[in-house]
């Protein structure tokens, strides 16, 4: 299992965003997403800070991906 890579919340929703994930609506700084088959997740996008390794592995079982798959998308 390869590592995964230290990106910004603000990175990560540009890199879903290439998967298919749409942003339904922004309440402060968190950006709920959905793809089109169901699949959805929540990232946060504080201005600056990377996402922490627990958070971004949650977000990508929430969108079903793995961190290769993450890797390419970036």
């Amino acid at each position: 299992m390869s590592r995964s890579p230290r990106i910004t919340g603000t990175d990560l929703i540009a890199a879903l965003a290439k998967a298919g994930f749409r942003v339904l609506r922004v309440k402060g700084s968190h950006h709920f997403l959905r793809h089109e088959d169901g699949r959805s997740t929540v990232v946060p996008a504080h201005a600056g800070e990377t996402l922490g390794p627990g958070l971004l592995h949650k977000i990508l079982r929430d969108c079903q991906l793995t961190a290769t798959q993450l890797a390419e998308l970036l």
